[in-house]
Order: C-alpha cells, then structure tokens, then sequence
C-alpha cells in the first residue's frame, strides 16, 4: 500500500516521436537501463525534448528507432551529475519508464505531456516578474520515493500561481499539476566561457497545498 502511494505521488505521461539513438546508460543488479531523447509538440508548435530512462525489460531494441511514436508512463527521477567544467555536480532530471506502448502515429486525443507531483518544499520558492511585468516563481519540491529516496523536482509557476507559491515555507506539502518542459539557456564559466545548456523543469498549471487545501489555478 505505502510504495503504491509513494507511485502516485509522482506520475508522469508522455507521448512523442523518438528523436535520438538508444544508449546504454547503467546496470542495476543485472538490469540494464537506456536512454533516448523523446520529442513532444506544445499547442504553440514548438517542441519539448525530453531524456527518458528505460530497462531493457520493457523493450525490444530493434523498436525503439529514431521516428517511432510512443506513449510512456512512469516517474521524474533526478540524480546528480558532477561536470568537469564548472567542478560541481549538476541536478539532472530523466523520466523513469515503467511502462511503454508503440503507436502507429500521433494521436491528438492524447495529452502530450502529464505530470502530477506530491512533495515537499525543499527551499525558499523564488519569486519575481519579469521586464513585461509577468510574475513567475522558482520552485524546488522533494518527492519521496521507495527506499527512503527522493526526487528534487524543479518546478516553475506563472500568474495567481507565482503569487500562491510565493507564500509557502520550507517544510509544506504541495501537489501540483504541470508539462516537462525543456528550456535552453546560456551559462557563463568563471574562466569567461559560455557554453549552452539545457535545463528541465514542470511547467505548472495548477498547485494546492495539501495541509490547507488552498488551491490556485492559472
């Protein structure tokens, strides 16, 4: 019953078109787990690509080619990833594939890009507006998984949620309701270097805190 919880605090559903060659990523007690990049269209046209995590137990290599559509539940898992270049470690997230269905194309009944959050607030949530006056706040969620593991889920809110957000306190329970999203940014290396970068955050469409029950929707 407490690991079936511990799933539904933390779902994701995806459904896109396979944009990268599957690579091995880790063995886990003799389980063998790949990566690939899944690319998922926004209703603006622009696209997410999104790292997705699988056990060679769900697949059949020959499948999973650059072009195929699928339809993927799972997790947001995050590790952290040290890098050479800026000598620290990096959050990475990746969606943890626990089951996964080949489609013959893309179906637009389906949400593209799901996500649902249960967890707690890790850090002080950042809020500010942006130079048109749009309001936006940071925030940092740890999810619990089985274990005694978390996952540390970078999230973003916009609007009467930005402003909701910015009154939690470390330590709250929230749920939340968004899209992975990816988002390309620039960094600047203490040696003048600038390299590109990829951040992946939810995109929030609506949050409660779980104690109060308050909710804001967009």
């Amino acid at each position: 019953m407490q690991e079936d919880n511990l799933l539904k605090n933390n779902q994701v559903k995806v459904h896109g078109r396979i944009v990268s060659e599957l690579t091995f990523s880790h063995d886990v007690y003799g389980e063998s787990f790949y990566n690939f990049n899944l690319e998922i269209t926004r209703l603006s046209d622009t696209s997410d690509v999104l790292p997705i995590t699988i056990s060679e137990r769900l697949i059949d290599k020959e499948e999973l080619q650059i072009g195929v559509v699928v339809f993927i539940t799972g997790q947001i898992r995050s590790y952290n990833n040290y890098t050479d270049t800026e000598s620290k470690n990096r959050l990475i997230l990746t969606i943890f594939t626990r089951d996964i269905e080949i489609l013959p194309e893309e179906n637009t009944n389906i949400n593209p890009n799901e996500v649902t959050l249960n967890g707690f607030i890790c850090k002080p949530p950042i809020y500010r507006t942006t130079p048109f006056g749009r309001e936006i706040a940071d925030i940092l969620i740890a999810v619990n998984r089985a274990y005694n593991k978390s996952d540390y889920i970078p999230s973003i809110a916009w609007g009467r949620n930005a402003r909701f957000a910015a009154k939690l306190n470390v330590g709250d329970n929230i749920r939340l309701w968004g899209r992975m999203q990816s988002r390309v940014y620039q960094k600047k290396l203490e040696n003048g270097e600038v390299i590109e970068r990829v951040a992946f955050e939810i995109s929030v469409s609506k949050i409660e805190s779980v104690e109060k029950s308050l909710k804001e929707t967009e």
